[in-house]
């Protein structure tokens, strides 16, 4: 697969030359300019070909969330910033990542590699492979075959997979009705359950491969059969 493209904008000349070594050793990225100004970086020549945009947030005249917001819809973005507290602006513009100052060469690989699979995911159109949820102020890629299952509460799911738990801003009957072709078994109001998590079953409650137990509703045994 071929680098993605990127761009980096930070108002610190020390950050960019720590950004750009990075890049270097990481083939998976190609780090076609960085740039001081963000107006300068939204003048750039190549822009159409960027599909990852790095931006610091606070930055004199533009900062990172103005820029990205002018950015054309289908774009990346990773935030770099030593604020932690813009985590909630990051939620809100979708970025894939979002890290403070100082960035470790090992937490920008992981972030760079977090925009690599979900340029897969949207260049492949694989939904029935993967799920994209929106948890801890970022994006996430699920792979399907992870997800055990998913509880309702309320207007929140929480997502369970063999290595971790999302929480996510989302009505359990709208996740349903969008991912009723992707292996979901009903098994209560509040549970579904991935077909092959599935150990066994009786009239009262579901067992998983790994142990776990979850319960099964009234109205739902049928259906599990």
């Amino acid at each position: 697969m071929t680098a993605i493209k990127a761009i980096y904008v930070d108002d610190e000349s020390p950050a960019l030359e720590l950004i750009r070594k990075y890049c270097d050793d990481l083939p998976e990225i190609e780090l076609l300019a960085c740039f001081l100004d963000p107006r300068k970086a939204l003048a750039y020549d190549r822009l159409d070909e960027v599909e990852l945009f790095i931006l610091d947030i606070e930055m004199p005249g533009l900062s990172g969330t103005e820029m990205l917001a002018l950015i054309p819809k289908g774009k990346l973005g990773i935030f770099i910033t030593a604020d932690p507290t813009h985590a909630a602006k990051a939620y809100d513009l979708d970025v894939i990542d979002y890290l403070v100052k100082p960035v470790f060469p090992e937490r920008f690989v992981k972030a760079v590699q977090k925009a690599i699979d979900y340029r897969k995911v949207t260049d492949t159109g694989t939904e029935e492979e993967f799920l994209i949820f929106r948890s801890d102020y970022m994006l996430n890629k699920i792979p399907l075959k992870d997800i055990q299952w998913i509880e309702g509460f309320g207007e929140y799911l929480k997502v369970i997979t063999r290595y971790k738990q999302y929480m996510v801003l989302q009505r359990f009957s709208d996740f349903i009705e969008k991912n009723e072709k992707l292996g979901f078994v009903r098994i209560h109001k509040s549970y579904i359950v991935q077909k092959g998590h599935i150990l066994s079953h009786n009239s009262q409650f579901v067992l998983l491969k790994d142990g776990k137990q979850l319960p099964v509703g009234r109205t739902y045994k049928d259906g599990i059969k």
